[in-house]
C-alpha cells in the first residue's frame, strides 16, 4: 500500500533529491521548498532513509488539518487514535516547524501537541507516556504554515547527514548531504579520477566514493527511528540492508589533499572507518604546488570563505587557485563552492555555470570552470561542451532561487528541528569594504535614534561498530568487498 512521504533537504538540493527519488522508484514526486513530497510503500520508505544521498530526513504524514488557535491544534490531535502509533511504555518527542502569524512560538505548538497526546492516554488507560528529548521511541513532527498543519511521523530519527563514518572532524566541516549534492550536481558517477585539493576532514572524497560505488550512505548508521515503530518489518529491512546487488566497481581513484596535517590525519581516520582506503588517497599538499594529473579528472572543492584566513591571504588563495587551474588542469572540469563574489573574482576564470546553493544560512554559489587550451570559440568548434542541457536547466533555477530572500528568516525558525544539519560560520570582517559599510550603517542608525529622541537533532550488531571503528567480519555486508577493505582499515598506516 502506498502512502505520502516527505523528504527534507537543503535549499538548492531539491532537484537533485527529486532525481534520486525517481531512480529509487518513487511516485507522484513534487518539488517544494527544502523538501520533495512523493508516494511509496514501506519498502520505499526504508530505502529512502538508507539509500538517498541528499535527504536530511524522511517524514510520513499521518494527519492534515487547519487550526486557527491553540485549542484547534489540541482538539485535532485528540482525534487521532494514538495507541496505533505509541505503544504502552514507549517514549515520544515532538518537533515543531512554524511559519504563522497566529502561532509565533514553535515551543507553544509543541506543548499543545504533547498535552493532547498525554491527556488522551491518561483518559483511556490511566497512564501517561513519557517524553524523551534525547532518545525517544517515536518522533513526531508538526509543520504549521499559517493555518495549515501537517503532523508526521519522523522515520529517520537522527539527521541523515550523520552517516556514521565521521570519527573526528575539523573546524566547520562540510555537511555530508551538501557534499553529496554538490557531487551529484556535477553529473560525475565515477567515470574519471576525482580530486579535492582542500579536503578538510575528507567529506567530499568519501561521499564521492559512495556515489562512484553506488553504496548506500546508510550502511554506517547505528539505526533509524522507524525501527521502533509498532509495524516495523525487520526481515524487510535486513533484506534492504544486506542487498549489495546495485553496487558498482570503481576503476578510477579519488585524491584528497590538504595543507594542514591535522586535517589530513582526520580525513585518513574517516576514510579508514568506511573501509574505502583502496579508492581514496589522502595526502598533505599545498594547492599552490598542484601539478597536472596523469589521468582525466574532475575537481570538486570547498575552499575557505574568510573565516580563519586574513584578508590578503584569502584573496591571494583564490588567485592562486585560478592560476593552478589555468596552467595545470587543462581539459578537465573544476567545481568550486564559495560565498563571496570578491573571492570568485580573484580566480580570474569565466565560469560556465553558476548554481546557487545554501551552505547553512549563507547563499553560496557552486561554479563550474571548464579548463581548456586556447580560445572558447576554437574549443566549441572542436566539439567541446562548456554547458550541458542539464546544466542550463540548473542555471534556470537561479532566478527562482534569488527571489526567495526570506529564506534566512525562516531558516532561523526551523533551526529547532535540524540545528545540527547546518554548517554555520562566523565572519571576522575580512573585507574592509564590509567593515566600512557596517560602520556607516551604525552611524546612520545612531543619528536616526538621536533625531527621534530615543537614546535607549542500534545498529551495533549490523556491521559498523563505533567502538571498534571497523566492520564486523561475520556480517553479510562484509562478504564481497568489505572483507577485503577491512584489512586496509586495520593495517593501513599513515
Amino acid at each position: 500500500m502506498e502512502f505520502e512521504l516527505i523528504a527534507k533537504t537543503f535549499m538548492g538540493l531539491e532537484q537533485v533529491l527529486a532525481q534520486e527519488l525517481t531512480q529509487l522508484g518513487a511516485n507522484n514526486i513534487q518539488i517544494g521548498r527544502r523538501m520533495v513530497s512523493f508516494t511509496g510503500d514501506k519498502e520505499l520508505m526504508y530505502r529512502a532513509n538508507f539509500q538517498l544521498h541528499t535527504a536530511i530526513r524522511i517524514l510520513k504524514p499521518i494527519a492534515k488539518f487547519r487550526a486557527k488557535s491553540a485549542d484547534d491544534v489540541y482538539n485535532e490531535i485528540q482525534k487521532i487514535d494514538w495507541k496505533l502509533y505509541i505503544e504502552e511504555g514507549k517514549t515520544f518527542s515532538v518537533d515543531s516547524v512554524v511559519y504563522s502569524e497566529e502561532f509565533r512560538n514553535s515551543r507553544f505548538v509543541t506543548y499543545k501537541v504533547k498535552d493532547a497526546i498525554v491527556d488522551q492516554f491518561r483518559e483511556k488507560t490511566g497512564k501517561r507516556p513519557n517524553i524523551s528529548v534525547s532518545n525517544p521511541d517515536i518522533r513526531l513532527n508538526i509543520h504549521v504554515a499559517e493555518y495549515d498543519c501537517t503532523l508526521s511521523l519522523d522515520s529517520s530519527g537522527e539527521s541523515l547527514h550523520r552517516r556514521g563514518y565521521r570519527q573526528e572532524s575539523v573546524e566547520a566541516p562540510l555537511n555530508e548531504v551538501l557534499a553529496a549534492g554538490m557531487i551529484l550536481m556535477t553529473g560525475w558517477k565515477g567515470e574519471t579520477d576525482f580530486i579535492d585539493p582542500m579536503c578538510g576532514s575528507g567529506t567530499l572524497p568519501i561521499e564521492a566514493a559512495l556515489i562512484a560505488r553506488n553504496m548506500a550512505p546508510g550502511v554506517f548508521r547505528q539505526g533509524y527511528a522507524f525501527e521502533k515503530w509498532p509495524d516495523f518489518d525487520a526481515d524487510l529491512f535486513d533484506h534492504i540492508y544486506n542487498d549489495d546487488s546495485q553496487e558498482k566497481e570503481f576503476e578510477h581513484h579519488i585524491y584528497g589533499y590538504d595543507i594542514d596535517m591535522k586535517a589530513v590525519n582526520t580525513a585518513r581516520l574517516n576514510v579508514r572507518a568506511t573501509g574505502l582506503t583502496k579508492d581514496i588517497t589522502i595526502e598533505q599538499a599545498d594547492f599552490k604546488d598542484f601539478k597536472k594529473p596523469e589521468n582525466a579528472s574532475i575537481m570538486v572543492t570547498n575552499p575557505p570563505y574568510g573565516e580563519r584566513i586574513s584578508t590578503p591571504n584569502l584573496l591571494q588563495t583564490y588567485k592562486m587557485i585560478g592560476e593552478r587551474l589555468k596552467h595545470q588542469f587543462m581539459n578537465n572540469d573544476a567545481w568550486i563552492l564559495s560565498y563571496r563574489e570578491e573571492c570568485f573574482e580573484q580566480i580570474g576564470l569565466k565560469p560556465s555555470i553558476k548554481i546557487p546553493v545554501y551552505n547553512g544560512s549563507l547563499e553560496c554559489e557552486f561554479r563550474k570552470y571548464a579548463i581548456f587550451d586556447g580560445k572558447l570559440k576554437n574549443f566549441r568548434e572542436e566539439g567541446g561542451i562548456v554547458k550541458t542541457k542539464e546544466e542550463k536547466q540548473q542555471m534556470a533555477e537561479k532566478h527562482r532561487f534569488k527571489k526567495e530572500r526570506e529564506f534566512k528568516k525562516k531558516l532561523d525558525a526551523e533551526e529547532t528541528v535540524d540545528t545540527d544539519d547546518i554548517r554555520s560560520y562566523t565572519f571576522k570582517n575580512h573585507f574592509t569594504k564590509d567593515l566600512e559599510r557596517n560602520n556607516d550603517r551604525r552611524k546612520e542608525r545612531s543619528t536616526k535614534k538621536d533625531d527621534r529622541g530615543a537614546g535607549k537533532r542500534d545498529r551495533g550488531d549490523r556491521g559498523f561498530d563505533r567502538s571498534k571503528k571497523s566492520f564486523d567480519k561475520g556480517n553479510k555486508r562484509g562478504g564481497r568487498d568489505f572483507g577485503k577493505r577491512r584489512k586496509d582499515f586495520e593495517h593501513d598506516e599513515d
